[in-house]
């Protein structure tokens, strides 16, 4: 009864231990991701030119963060966002399975090093700078790294106190499985896969398996078998995440699945040799055991051959990974008539927040360029002739209002809930810049909607501008749409290769062109050259494409920080 309850007590221990390991390596990847912050961004975003460098950027960010799994995420959300194409997310994901076997020789150093006269210091440290503001996440940092090695230290003490090598049922349940034979090498696979799914923690079901090899229990190879599980299950995360996101989004998850399987594949072939020359390179000789002391760096250093070789063999075959992929998960053909929808953001895409902030400026990109796409209407509806055609795209601009105002909703919705996440300051305000650009986004819509009710009513009117007028407005209309177009260049590429002075350049020549035209206008009408309601029409044209030149100004003031 006594060893009953102290078997429940220990197991209690290690299970207790396992949740804060998890807990301090989220809170450990968590407090990096807020200090890099935007410059995580930008190292995902534009060090992926070739599969190398991507493969590199991969496994530096992973290395960084502690977690393949934010690093992976973080990828299906630049290619659901547009910011990596298919084949740039593969080589990341590659190198973030080469950046997370870094954990796995943490561990290894835990079980096999007293970390405990680091902890209790950190600790310390940690929550000094958790209360000083401005280094608050270097607190969680030491604060989540702390927590990692208390855990292993725990589960080290907890490993020993089992002293499961001089327990007869659990050493006899072990030794029934034949580590020659391939059949249990695949159970265990499939068990380490399973758990690892179940957990969503690699990290946990590697504590586990070298708690179980550390003590003598677990033959290695069987170990080994369960970490090539953990590869497989630790997809899962990518996978789910990617799940209501876009079609490219799923296709990467699915080549980060395909590519870990198909590892696994290969080294199931050849794989006793294969563990024999791991286990040579750090003197372990599998056949004489004995050196548990060794058995955690057995697993680390099997982790690390696995994924480095594994990349090697197919970082080369990066188009034809894209091939597969493209065809298990064809796309649908985009329809020009499709209603409206977000294209770059997936809200449950948000478990990165700072990532979330570069794909809402995505979307509001996009968003620019479909209220372009209305102004074009506006200006086919001045030089129409055909009633019939009038009416049509009256109707289809009336259409396209409603759903950019839908679009402005769902966006706004969208940096809600981001702002709900942890972000850096400067990530705030670029919450509160977008806010603006995409109430003046939908500003710009309903002008274009208000200028096409002020054609539709000339023509029921049965009125027609007259030459000077048509070629005035279509001046005008020509600013406006420069001025449209360079605020989508501001939207859509990087600031710095931008600056105001364009857009106020047409701002001022719009301002300049409104205030003569009205002036010709109100002589015009004075002079009997056209009667008074045409020229009402005209003089409500020329004032409202003079408001859509402000509402583009303001979006580009908005993108540049100027509130």
């Amino acid at each position: 009864m006594n060893m009953t309850h102290d078997y429940l007590n220990i197991t209690l221990k290690i299970l207790g231990t396992l949740g804060l390991l998890i807990f301090g390596m989220r809170m450990m990847s968590t407090a990096l991701q807020k200090m890099a912050g935007p410059q995580l961004r930008h190292v995902l975003g534009r060090m992926t030119t070739n599969r190398f460098t991507g493969m590199l950027t991969g496994a530096g960010v992973t290395c960084a963060v502690q977690s393949s799994s934010a690093t992976t995420v973080m990828t299906v959300s630049f290619v659901s966002a547009g910011l990596l194409t298919l084949g740039q997310a593969i080589s990341v994901i590659m190198g973030a399975n080469i950046g997370t076997t870094l954990t796995a020789w943490i561990m290894s150093l835990g079980y096999n090093v007293d970390l405990t006269n680091f902890v209790f210091p950190a600790f310390l440290v940690g929550i000094l700078l958790i209360y000083h503001k401005r280094h608050r996440y270097k607190g969680d940092f030491l604060f989540g790294i702390a927590f990692m090695f208390f855990s292993l230290v725990l589960l080290s003490s907890a490993g020993k106190e089992l002293d499961l090598e001089h327990n007869e049922a659990v050493m006899r349940f072990f030794s029934s499985f034949d580590t020659s034979s391939h059949l249990s090498i695949l159970a265990f696979l499939a068990i380490g896969t399973v758990i690892t799914c179940i957990v969503q923690s690699s990290a946990a079901v590697m504590a586990i398996t070298i708690l179980l090899c550390s003590t003598g229990v677990l033959p290695i190879y069987l170990g080994i078998a369960l970490v090539m599980g953990e590869n497989i299950g630790t997809t899962a995360t990518a996978n789910l995440a990617a799940l209501g996101a876009n079609t490219e989004a799923r296709r990467a998850a699915l080549a980060h699945l395909l590519f870990n399987v198909f590892g696994v594949i290969w080294v199931l072939c050849v794989f006793y040799p294969f563990v024999d020359m791991v286990c040579g390179f750090v003197g372990y000789d599998p056949e004489v055991g004995g050196q548990r002391e060794r058995l955690p760096v057995v697993l680390a250093m099997f982790h690390t051959c696995f994924n480095v070789a594994n990349t090697a063999l197919l970082i080369g075959f990066i188009p034809q990974m894209e091939k597969v992929v493209r065809w298990i998960l064809p796309g649908k053909e985009s329809d020009s008539n499709e209603e409206f929808k977000l294209l770059y953001i997936k809200s449950n895409l948000i478990q990165t927040p700072e990532i979330a902030v570069m794909q809402a400026q995505k979307e509001i990109a996009h968003y620019g360029k479909r209220v372009q796409d209305m102004f074009a209407k506006v200006q086919d509806m001045i030089n129409e002739r055909d009633a019939d055609r009038i009416e049509q795209l009256h109707q289809d601009l009336e259409r396209e209002e409603d759903v950019t105002d839908q679009a402005e909703i769902s966006i706004a919705r969208f940096l809600e809930q981001v702002s709900d996440g942890h972000l850096s300051d400067d990530s705030k305000m670029k919450v509160r810049q977008m806010l603006r650009e995409i109430g003046e986004i939908e500003s710009i819509g309903d002008s274009c909607y208000r200028m096409a009710r002020t054609i539709q009513r000339r023509e029921q009117q049965g009125r027609q501008f007259d030459e000077e007028q048509q070629r005035h407005l279509g001046e005008m209309v020509g600013m406006c749409n420069n001025a449209l177009t360079q605020m989508n260049l501001v939207l859509g590429e990087p600031l710095d290769s931008h600056d105001l002075g364009q857009s106020y350049y047409y701002e001022n020549n719009i301002n300049s062109m409104r205030d003569q035209l009205k002036s010709d206008n109100t002589r015009a009408v004075n002079e009997r050259k056209y009667d008074y309601a045409l020229g009402t029409a005209y003089s409500d044209l020329v004032g409202e494409l003079e408001k859509l030149g402000d509402y583009v100004i303001n979006v580009v003031e908005a993108r540049f920080g100027q509130m």
